[in-house]
């Protein structure tokens, strides 16, 4: 089922190095555009539907919207995953950081409820589809672009270290809200101030765009174009046909990933303030120090699966994750006190997630790669990553717990599966051995 990269068995080079880092700042500032908006969640909610519906059913539609985001990604990303097969991943790595700016500069622009009425949720909804697009095309194509540029036995370490970058765009966020909640008054930040940060994302935007120029095709892609080993047909087509268990692994991944960084990562300042009436900047500043461990969590799972493999660390991570994850959140009932801690506790095991791409970029051939994992990757992420703020929403209503529930349910998913690849290799590794 498992299909190794293709690339030259050598160390990682300074090329290496320039690509890598030029891929994961531009991914960084293009997740900063997409995730900025769960930031000013309660303030979004508050001026963009009517003031007199309750509390939880505005920030009900406020996710919702945060969601469409999510479902968007599967158009977005199979259209630019098959030019990506097709003509190649730089031009399509490129296409999608223009496709995020321009809706992230238009959202910091729009007039609210209060001026033009339904209009104002509508538009809202709107561009974040259009965001939504634009994302389902730069974290697959991201993923790929790094995997064929850099040898085999550094695969893991190089999705680690990108991955880094994407969570380096959330923490960029929490970082920007932080500083806006910190520095303005609130009605300052309500008036004008929540703007800012999606202007600051239009002009983020561009900048990545034209840090892309100085980036090269990968070898992999530019050898299947030299030999003339293009997918023949429909690239998506050949992947549902050929590769049905390496899309059904790679969906069940992403579930798990969506679990870690929304649930977490994203919805949990927003927990913070309504569960626990912590003010925006003691919430935003616990989640930039679990965002930084997060970072760290990344590069070290990164480092172990191309050290232990997959199995391994996919079971030893999930049983981390979920017992991290339910000091935290089971802790904060008896006060605060030990927030900043066992948040970042928690954040480093998220980083998990930096070893879900090295399997689905190995999950399928050069040639379908990309169509491949942006398929299963978007279709999944929209599924459950769009859903599960609205599914964890409703669950609160009943329980405050429900967050920890979710994410430690989701481990035991996680702990499947690396079991699944442990026992796969195991049998590779013996038809190796009889062959010989």
């Amino acid at each position: 089922m498992l299909n190794s990269i293709s690339t030259p068995a050598r160390t990682l080079t300074g090329q290496d190095f320039k690509t890598l880092s030029l891929a994961a700042l531009g991914g960084a500032l293009e997740f900063y555009d997409f995730i900025i908006f769960v930031f000013f969640a309660v303030i979004i909610g508050d001026l963009f539907f009517p003031a007199d519906i309750p509390d939880w059913l505005r920030q009900f539609q406020t996710f919702g919207i945060f969601a469409a985001g999510y479902l968007a990604r599967p158009l977005g990303g199979i259209i630019m995953a098959h030019f990506g097969d097709k003509i190649g991943r730089k031009r399509m790595f490129t296409l999608s950081i223009f496709l995020m700016a321009v809706p992230t500069l238009l959202i910091g622009l729009l007039p609210t409820y209060a001026a033009i009425g339904i209009a104002a949720p509508i538009m809202l909804l709107g561009l974040r589809i259009l965001q939504g697009a634009a994302i389902g095309g730069e974290v697959p194509g991201a993923w790929v672009f790094v995997a064929e540029h850099v040898p085999a036995a550094r695969v893991g370490l190089a999705c680690g270290i990108l991955t880094v970058g994407l969570t380096a765009g959330i923490l960029l966020g929490s970082l920007v809200a932080t500083a806006i909640n910190t520095q303005l008054p609130k009605e300052e930040v309500v008036v004008w101030g929540w703007r800012l940060a999606f202007v600051l994302g239009g002009v983020f935007g561009i900048i990545a765009m034209y840090l892309r120029r100085w980036l090269h095709e990968t070898p992999v892609f530019a050898e299947l174009q030299a030999r003339k080993a293009l997918a023949a047909e429909m690239p998506l087509k050949a992947v549902l046909r050929d590769h049905k268990a390496a899309v059904v692994v790679s969906m069940l991944l992403t579930w798990l990933l969506s679990a870690g960084i929304v649930v977490v990562i994203l919805m949990t300042p927003t927990y913070l303030q309504k569960v626990y009436a912590l003010t925006p900047p003691e919430a935003l500043q616990a989640n930039s120090l679990a965002i930084v461990a997060l970072t760290l969590g990344c590069i070290v799972a990164g480092r172990l699966i191309d050290w232990l493999g997959s199995g391994v660390t996919f079971m030893g991570g999930s049983v981390l994750l979920a017992l991290t994850t339910w000091n935290f959140y089971s802790g904060l009932q008896g006060g605060t006190a030990d927030l900043l801690l066992h948040y970042a506790q928690a954040g480093f095991c998220v980083g998990i997630v930096g070893a879900v791409p090295y399997v689905m970029v190995n999950a399928f051939p050069a040639a379908v790669r990309f169509s491949g994992l942006s398929f299963s990757y978007n279709v999944a992420y929209a599924v459950f990553g769009g859903l599960t703020p609205m599914l964890v929403t409703l669950w609160l209503a009943q329980d405050v717990l429900a967050p920890a529930y979710y994410v430690v349910s989701l481990c035991g998913l996680g702990f499947g599966i690396g079991a699944y690849l442990w026992w796969r290799k195991r049998g590779a590794l013996r038809l190796q051995a009889e062959a010989a």
